[in-house]
């Protein structure tokens, strides 16, 4: 995992977008380095796209500046395009078009470019290479795009809902990727709705709500900064349960919902105790376990938990 910053690949200060009086983007800074996987996280209508599109060039900032690989996205975009790549979360190609045509077309588009068909192979659609984009899956449109971003071997790439539509393989398959591009000194902005994709891949996490960074750190960092209580759950239907558990030391509340009991508190030595008044007094459950606070415990507490559109 990469939490130092090191040589500085994408720099954003004070970055400000409006969409007439709504203020999409509002005073974003940060910064992100060579060989990281950085995050960008949060509800639907937090920024997240107009940040990143004015990031990759796709929109011009009404205030602030945007730095790639030392480049301004406007007005070097030509020769940032040459070393970026970009998968878009909407994208979209002719239907009648073969997966083997759209590679090589795009190909033609760089100074320089990785062989397609190797890359068609590491995506698992060796297979598919003369078939129609409008007869694939799905998940497997998704991963053509994932393949043009990654045609010029970019030093930076921008995966924007990366692992959407994918079966649980493809998503494995998605990731091993990232770490392998991070292991070769490439740098990935990531925005993704799934909070175990960012924990498992991103060395650095920003969230962002109503415009603005409302945290940013190591998933692990985030993670404790929250101090969220220990989890136990398990099923019983015996009812005097609860109040047996709120008087153990050490347990904050308990809540039930239908059989299964949720007991928070602190951590150290919680379990046992539980387990040793449950003994004590014949109360019969099953399904015991533990939970850690995660990284979306976190994205709940910073941007709450009503639905947005």
């Amino acid at each position: 995992m990469r939490t130092d910053v090191g040589e500085t690949v994408v720099q954003v200060r004070d970055l400000a977008k409006r969409y007439g009086e709504i203020r999409a983007v509002d005073g974003v800074s940060f910064d992100v380095g060579q060989g990281q996987v950085f995050g960008l996280l949060g509800p639907n209508g937090a920024g997240k796209t107009t940040t990143i599109e004015c990031i990759e060039g796709l929109r011009r900032p009404d205030e602030g500046s945007v730095r790639v690989l030392g480049l301004s996205p406007i007005k070097d975009g030509y020769e940032l395009r040459q070393r970026m790549g970009i998968q878009l979360q909407a994208a979209a190609l002719p239907p009648r078009i073969k997966v083997g045509e759209a590679l090589d077309l795009f190909s033609a588009f760089y100074r320089s470019s990785v062989d397609w068909r190797l890359l068609l192979e590491q995506m698992g659609l060796a297979q598919r290479r003369t078939s129609y984009l409008a007869k694939l899956s799905g998940g497997q449109r998704q991963r053509v795009f994932i393949a043009l971003a990654l045609l010029n071997d970019p030093e930076v790439v921008f995966l924007d809902e990366l692992t959407t539509g994918l079966d649980p393989q493809a998503r494995r398959a998605m990731w091993d990727l990232v770490r392998d591009m991070r292991s070769r000194e490439k740098t990935v902005f990531l925005t993704t709705h799934s909070m175990e994709e960012a924990e498992r891949l991103c060395d650095r996490i920003a969230i962002m709500d109503y415009g603005k960074i409302v945290a940013l750190d190591t998933p692990g960092n985030l993670i404790a900064s929250l101090q969220a209580e220990h989890r136990v759950i398990l099923s019983t239907d015996d009812l005097s349960c609860e109040a047996l558990l709120r008087n153990v030391p050490g347990v904050a509340r308990v809540e039930r919902i239908g059989e299964r009991v949720i007991v928070y508190g602190e951590r150290e030595g919680l379990l046992g105790r539980l387990v040793a008044v449950l003994e004590e007094h014949r109360v019969a459950f099953a399904d015991l376990r533990t939970e850690q606070p995660t990284l979306e415990d976190v994205f709940l507490a910073l941007t709450g938990r009503e639905m947005r559109e």
